[in-house]
C-alpha cells in the first residue's frame, strides 16, 4: 500500500498551511484573546481535515495511516500533558500554602525608587517565575508598578517595557509556564533539561536587560510613589502567614531539578509538599476554602483536594491582589492540553504524509551552518506571531516542522526547544494583533507600538539564541551511536 502513495510537493504542503493562517487570522478578528477557549483548536481541527483531505485525495493515502500518525504524534506529547496536570495541581498547593504569596511579597520588598526599571524588572520576573505566567504578572503586580513608576516620573512606555521583560523573563523559566512545557514537547526533550539548557542564552540577555535599565533609571530622579506596593504587602499579610520558612518548597524541588530527577516525580513531590505546608501555615486559608464545618482533618482533605483539581481564590480587601491570587488546579490546564491534542492531530497527519519534511526541505535548502538553521528556525517563529497572531501555534508548527531536521543535522532537541522559546514566546507581545500584544496592550493602557522599543529583553532574545548558533556556543550535538541508537 505504501507504494502507491504519492511524495508531496510543496504546494500540497501549502494548502492546509495557508488554510491554517488565513482561518487564524479570520478566527483572531473574531475571538480576539478568547480564542484559545475553543475557537483555535476548532481551527487546528480543521486544517487537519484539509491534510487529510490533500493527503487521501491527491497522495493518496489510507485513513489508517493517517490515524495511525495522529495517534502517535498524540502519544508523544502525554508525558508532556502529565507534567501539565501536575503543574496545574503544584500552583494551587503553592498558592494555598503561602508558597507564591510569599515570593510576591519578599520580591515587592526589593522596589527601591533610585533602581525603580531595574526593580520593576526583577519584581516581575520573581512573580511570573512563582505564577509561571507572564499575562497573570502584567495584569497584577504589572499595573501597579505602572502606576508608581508613572507617579516617580517615568514615561509609560519605559515602565511597560521593563514590567513585560521581566513578566517574560519568568515565563520562560518557569516550570509552571504551558509555553516551556510545550517548547520541550514540540522538541522532544525534557522539561528540566530545557531550562537549563535554555538558561545559556536567557541569563545574558536579562542581564544586559538590566543594564540597560540602569542605565535609562539613573537619569531619572525618583521620590515617593511607594504607596501601593504597601498596600499590596500589607494586604497578603492579612491574609497569609508570611515567613521564610515556605521557601523550603522551592527550594526542595529546585534541588530535584539540579540532581536532575525527572519532572513528573519531582513536580507531584512539590505539589504533595505544598500541600504540607498549607497545613502546617494556612490553616485558616484552608477553612476558608472549605467552607464547611466540621473536624479541621475534613476541611484539610477538601480544601487541598479542590486546589489540586479546580479553581480556587483568596479574597482579600486589595482588587489587585485578589486577582493575583487565583489558580485552576488540574482543570486550569484543560484548554492548553485541548489545544496540544489538536495541534498533535494536524501535525500527525502533516507529518505522517512527509508534508512537513517537504516544507522543512524547502527551507534547509537555503541552510549551510547551524547558525543558519537557528537563525530560520527564530525566523519562522516569529513569522507565525505576526501572520497566526498566537505565540502557542509559533511554537507548535515550527516545532514539528523543524524536529527532524535537527536530529539530521546531529543537534540534540534541547537546541530547538531553546530556539523556540527565544523567538517565539517573547516576541509574541510585540505584535500589536498577537493575543499576547494585544491583551498586554490593553491590560496596561499602553499601546504595543510604544512600549516595544523599551522590550530590551524581548528584542535581545532572538539575537542571543541566533548569535550563539553562529558561533556555535553551548550547541548540543548527538555522539554517531546516539543517532543509531535512537533510530533502531
Amino acid at each position: 500500500m505504501e507504494g502507491l502513495t504519492r511524495t508531496p510537493k510543496v504546494i500540497d504542503a501549502l494548502i492546509p498551511l495557508i488554510f491554517l493562517i488565513v482561518l487564524l487570522v479570520v478566527n483572531i478578528q473574531v475571538f480576539g484573546t478568547d480564542g484559545l477557549s475553543g475557537s483555535n483548536q476548532i481551527v487546528l481541527i480543521l486544517s487537519a481535515a484539509v491534510a487529510g483531505g490533500v493527503a487521501i485525495f491527491r497522495l493518496k493515502y489510507k485513513w489508517e495511516t493517517l490515524q495511525d500518525g495522529m495517534v502517535k504524534s498524540i502519544s508523544s506529547a502525554m508525558s508532556s500533558i502529565l507534567i501539565l496536570f501536575l503543574i496545574g495541581a503544584l500552583a494551587g498547593t503553592w498558592l494555598i500554602s503561602g508558597v507564591v504569596p510569599a515570593m510576591i511579597y519578599y520580591g515587592l520588598k526589593v522596589l527601591n525608587p533610585t533602581i525603580f526599571l531595574i526593580a520593576a524588572c526583577f519584581v516581575s520576573a520573581v512573580v511570573s517565575l512563582a505564577t509561571g505566567s507572564s499575562w497573570t504578572t502584567v495584569a497584577t503586580v504589572g499595573v501597579a508598578l505602572l502606576g508608581i513608576g508613572k507617579a516617580l516620573g517615568f514615561e509609560e512606555g519605559i515602565i511597560a517595557g521593563a514590567i513585560i521583560s521581566g513578566a517574560y523573563f519568568g515565563d520562560k523559566m518557569s516550570p509552571l509556564s504551558d509555553t516551556t512545557n510545550l517548547a520541550p514537547a514540540m522538541a522532544g526533550t525534557d522539561l528540566f533539561t530545557h531550562i537549563r539548557y535554555m538558561a545559556r542564552t536567557t541569563i545574558p540577555s536579562i542581564a544586559i536587560t538590566l543594564i540597560i535599565f540602569g542605565v535609562i533609571g539613573f537619569n531619572y530622579s525618583t521620590e515617593g510613589g511607594l504607596d501601593d506596593v504597601s498596600v499590596i504587602s500589607e494586604a497578603i499579610l492579612t491574609r497569609f502567614n508570611i515567613t521564610p520558612w515556605l521557601f523550603l518548597v522551592p527550594v526542595a524541588v529546585l534541588v530535584m531539578i539540579v540532581r536532575k530527577v525527572p519532572a513528573i516525580p519531582a513536580l507531584f513531590f512539590g505539589a504533595i509538599l505544598g500541600a504540607v505546608f498549607a497545613l502546617i501555615f494556612q490553616q485558616e486559608i484552608i477553612v476558608t476554602i472549605a467552607n464547611e464545618t466540621g473536624s479541621f482533618a475534613y476541611q484539610a482533605f477538601k480544601a487541598i483536594m479542590m486546589a489540586l483539581y479546580g479553581e480556587i481564590a483568596i479574597v482579600t480587601n486589595n482588587d489587585i491582589v485578589n486577582e493575583l491570587l487565583i489558580t485552576g488546579g488540574m482543570s486550569g490546564m484543560l484548554n492548553t492540553i485541548w489545544l496540544i491534542v489538536c495541534a498533535m492531530v494536524f501535525g500527525g497527519i502533516m507529518e505522517v504524509t512527509g508534508m512537513l519534511r517537504v516544507l522543512a526541505e524547502a527551507v534547509i535548502r537555503q541552510v549551510h551552518s547551524v547558525g543558519s538553521l537557528i537563525a530560520s528556525t527564530a525566523a519562522t517563529c516569529m513569522f507565525f506571531n505576526v501572520t497566526t497572531s498566537d505565540q502557542y501555534l509559533a511554537i507548535l508548527v515550527p516545532g514539528r516542522m523543524y524536529a527532524d531536521v535537527y536530529k539530521k543535522r546531529r543537534l540534540k532537541p534541547e537546541n530547538l526547544s531553546r530556539t523556540l522559546e527565544d523567538s517565539a514566546t517573547v516576541t509574541s507581545v510585540l505584535v500589536p494583533w498577537n493575543t499576547c500584544g494585544a491583551t498586554q496592550a490593553s491590560v496596561l493602557g499602553v499601546a504595543t507600538l510604544t512600549y516595544a522599543p523599551y522590550c530590551f529583553f524581548n528584542i535581545i532574545s532572538p539575537f542571543m539564541t541566533i548569535l550563539f548558533g553562529y558561533l556555535k556556543l553551548g550547541i548540543r550535538m548527538y555522539d554517531e551511536d546516539e543517532i543509531e541508537d535512537d533510530t533502531v
